[in-house]
C-alpha cells in the first residue's frame, strides 16, 4: 500500500504491534539493519498507554503501573483499528479489557479513560499514534537527529480502512508513511529471501507469524524482489494476548473454588493475575512448568498458581517441522524483532539507501 512521498534523512521501520512494538533503522555505513533498543534498554516496546492524574506514560513505564491503574491503562489498541463498536470481536474482547469503550460518532469505537482529573476520549488511531511517537522518539535519541519517514507494518487481513487508520495514526504522531506493507512480506525480507537471485529464480514461502494479537499464516511468492501474496489464512483472535486471556481464565476458576471469592469483580487484581500469568507463560519456552506468587491478591488472600507447558510454543515449532516433512525452519532472526527488520530495509530502498545486489543475506 502506498503512502507519502520521502523526505530527507534516515527512514525507520515500524512494526506496530499488538502487544509490543518495534522499531529498526537500515545503516548505509554499515550497510546492516539495526534493532533499536529503547530507553529501559528493550528492543521491544509494550504497546501500552496509561493515564494518570499528572502523567501521559507509554511503553514500558505504562506496563509498570498497569496492576496499580488498570481502568486508565489501555492496550490491545490495535484490535479496534478500522472497526465499528457493533462488530462482535469488539464486543468479545471489550469483556476481557479493564479500560472502557464505548460507541462514538459514526458508531467508532470510543476508549474512555480519566486523565488530570478529566474523562477523555480517545479512538484507537490516537492511542496507537501514541505508540508510534515513543518508536519515533525511540529511534531519534539513538540516531541523534530528527526522523520524518517510516516504513509501517500491518496485518496482511487488514481491510482498507484499517489500513488508512493506521496512516492516520502515522501523520498522527508527526510522521510521513512512505509505505505500509504487510508483516509477513516484511519478514520474508527480514530473512534474506528477497534475493531471489540466490535461488535461481521465483519461488514460494510460506511465513507462519504467532503474534500477541493473532496467529497469521501466509503464502508468498517473491520474483525479482516483488512480494505477492497468493493465500492467507489463521485466526484474528489466537495470539499471545489470547493466550493469557486463557491462563487468567483458568486461575480466575482455580481462585474461586479455592477460596469462594470472585476475582472478576476487581479490575486491580485481574491486571496482576494478567501480568503473572504473562510472566508465567514466557518462563514456559525455556522450561516445562512455571510457577508464580500474588501477595494479597484479592480480599487480603495470598495466591500461587503452576502451569505446565500447556501453550507448548515448541512443540508448534516441531509441529510444523513435521508437517513439512522435517525441513528446517528458519530462526535466524529474533522473531520479535523480525517485521520490523524488514520495514526497515523497504524503508531504505524507498530512500534510496540500499542496493538489494550487493546484499547477500545468505
Amino acid at each position: 500500500m502506498a503512502a507519502g512521498t520521502k523526505d530527507d534523512g534516515p527512514a525507520i521501520g515500524i512494526d506496530l504491534g499488538t502487544t509490543y512494538s518495534c522499531v529498526a533503522v537500515w545503516r548505509p555505513v554499515h550497510q546492516r539493519v539495526e534493532v533499536i533498543a529503547n530507553d529501559q534498554g528493550n528492543l521491544t516496546t509494550p504497546s501500552c498507554v496509561a493515564f494518570t492524574e499528572t502523567w501521559r506514560l507509554i511503553g514500558d513505564a505504562a506496563m509498570n503501573q498497569a496492576a496499580m491503574n488498570p481502568v486508565n491503562t489501555v492496550f490491545d489498541a490495535k484490535r479496534l483499528i478500522g472497526r465499528r463498536f457493533s462488530e462482535e470481536s469488539v464486543q468479545g474482547d471489550m469483556k476481557l479489557w479493564p479500560f472502557k469503550v464505548i460507541s462514538g460518532r459514526s458508531g467508532r469505537p470510543m476508549i474512555v479513560v480519566k486523565y488530570r482529573g478529566e474523562e477523555k476520549q480517545f479512538a484507537a488511531e490516537e492511542i496507537s499514534s501514541m505508540e508510534l511517537v515513543k518508536m519515533r522518539e525511540t529511534a531519534e535519541a539513538y540516531l541523534g537527529t530528527t526522523v520524518k519517514d517510516a516504513v509501517i507494518t500491518v496485518p496482511v487481513y487488514f481491510n482498507d480502512s484499517s489500513g488508512q487508520s493506521t496512516l492516520d495514526a502515522g501523520a498522527i504522531a508527526g510522521l510521513n508513511v512512505t509505505r505500509i506493507i504487510n508483516e509477513p512480506s516484511a519478514a520474508a525480507i527480514a530473512y534474506g529471501l528477497g534475493n531471489t537471485s540466490a535461488y535461481g529464480g521465483a519461488k514460494t514461502v510460506l511465513t507462519f507469524d504467532f503474534g500477541g494479537g493473532t496467529l497469521d499464516i501466509s503464502v508468498v511468492n517473491i520474483d525479482e524482489g516483488t512480494f505477492t501474496v497468493k493465500a492467507t489464512s489463521g485466526d484474528t483472535h489466537l495470539g499471545g494476548e489470547d493466550i493469557n486471556n486463557r491462563m487468567a481464565e483458568h486461575f480466575v476458576q482455580d481462585f474461586f473454588k479455592k477460596h469462594k471469592s470472585d476475582l472478576r469483580g476487581s479490575p486491580k487484581a485481574l491486571m496482576r493475575l494478567r501480568m503473572a500469568c504473562e510472566r508465567a507463560k514466557r518462563m514456559l519456552s525455556s522450561t516445562a512448568q512455571a510457577k508464580f506468587e500474588i501477595d494479597s491478591l484479592h480480599n487480603g488472600i495470598d495466591f500461587c498458581g503452576t502451569i505446565t507447558r500447556s501453550t507448548k510454543i515448541p512443540k508448534v515449532q516441531q509441529m510444523l517441522q513435521d508437517f513439512f516433512d522435517g525441513k528446517k525452519l528458519c530462526k535466524k532472526i529474533n522473531p520479535d524483532e523480525g517485521v520490523a527488520y524488514g520495514a526497515a530495509v523497504q524503508a531504505a530502498i524507498l530512500n534510496g539507501e540500499y542496493n538489494q545486489e550487493e546484499q547477500d543475506f545468505l
